[in-house]
């Protein structure tokens, strides 16, 4: 009797186990970032600590980037140092301008002259040599005039060159202004995404460099079971299927948000409900973590 009710009870056990058994199982993930250092220097200060929950935007650490603003300010005071090369053209320009205006009221005195001549000839009470005279006159002065219009326009010309060739390095400089501003910004430390640091691989007062790794971070409020099923169970599912998700002492509900193209081989870890299937799919669904998932943790889930 004790023997009939021991098989009995193994039986009903079996049977329990059985029924508990998903379609599928796998074991949750998360997608991790890594922070690197986008610069080099010593870590003046970094607070991030394995478990913090940090949000996007947060300023978590500074890297020194003294050498770099020294050079920066380098920069910035020869910028300035260049409007110190430039002439002023303006008082070379104004004498020129003066003596222009001198010459034109010279002129107009003369042309005044020469028509009072031009009237007395025809009166024929000045020689016409008084007239020769007072027309060389006006054609020296007026040569004189051409002059000072050319040392004008080459004076401005001259001074306005020499300025472009000058200024021309302001543009550079300020080029290299905006390469140490990215430089100075990139020591600053910036979260990238909200969620919780599951790792830190620096400490503050140590050495960093552009591209090691400062800590890693990632999202646990939706976490992705990663599950395989077989070739007969393709057409069970379907993108945004909801399914149910079960660990060791809870059920949730989950989305089916990918499905492989591909099969491949039965990973070890994985025991599908197929035993005898040698080729799986692997299928992710999406499950809200209501703070009792981790990274790792078994599930199986049913269509």
């Amino acid at each position: 009797m004790k023997h009939t009710l021991f098989i009995m009870l193994l039986f009903l056990a079996s049977c329990s186990g059985k029924k508990d058994e998903g379609d599928a199982s796998g074991y949750f993930e998360a997608d991790e970032v890594i922070v690197s250092a986008q610069q080099n220097g010593q870590l003046l200060s970094f607070i991030v600590k394995e478990g913090d929950t940090l949000h996007k935007g947060a300023v978590v650490g500074q890297i020194d980037v003294t050498g770099i603003t020294l050079q920066k300010e380098q920069v910035k005071a020869s910028i300035m140092a260049l409007g110190e090369k430039t002439a002023d053209v303006q008082p070379q320009l104004l004498l020129v301008k003066k003596q222009l205006a001198v010459q034109e009221a010279q002129m107009k005195q003369l042309l005044h002259e020469q028509q009072r001549t031009v009237n007395l000839v025809k009166a024929d009470a000045a020689t016409p040599k008084q007239l020769d005279d007072i027309n060389a006159q006006v054609d020296q002065l007026q040569q004189s005039m051409n002059v000072t219009r050319q040392q004008l326009t080459v004076s401005s010309t001259n001074v306005a060159t020499q300025n472009r060739s000058v200024l021309s390095e302001k543009n550079p400089l300020e080029k290299a202004i905006a390469q140490y501003d990215d430089q100075i910004r990139k020591g600053v430390i910036v979260n990238p995404l909200s969620g919780t640091v599951l790792a830190r691989y620096a400490l503050e007062g140590e050495m960093t460099a552009t591209g090691k790794a400062l800590y890693k971070i990632a999202d646990l409020d939706t976490l992705t079971l990663k599950a395989y099923i077989t070739g007969g169970q393709l057409p069970l599912i379907k993108l945004g299927q909801t399914v149910q998700v079960t660990t060791d002492t809870k059920t949730y509900k989950g989305v089916i948000y990918q499905v492989a193209d591909k099969s491949e081989f039965t990973p070890k870890s994985i025991q599908t409900k197929d035993d005898r299937a040698n080729l799986v799919y692997a299928i992710k669904i999406r499950v809200p973590n209501d703070g009792y998932l981790k990274i790792g943790m078994y599930a199986t889930t049913k269509f």
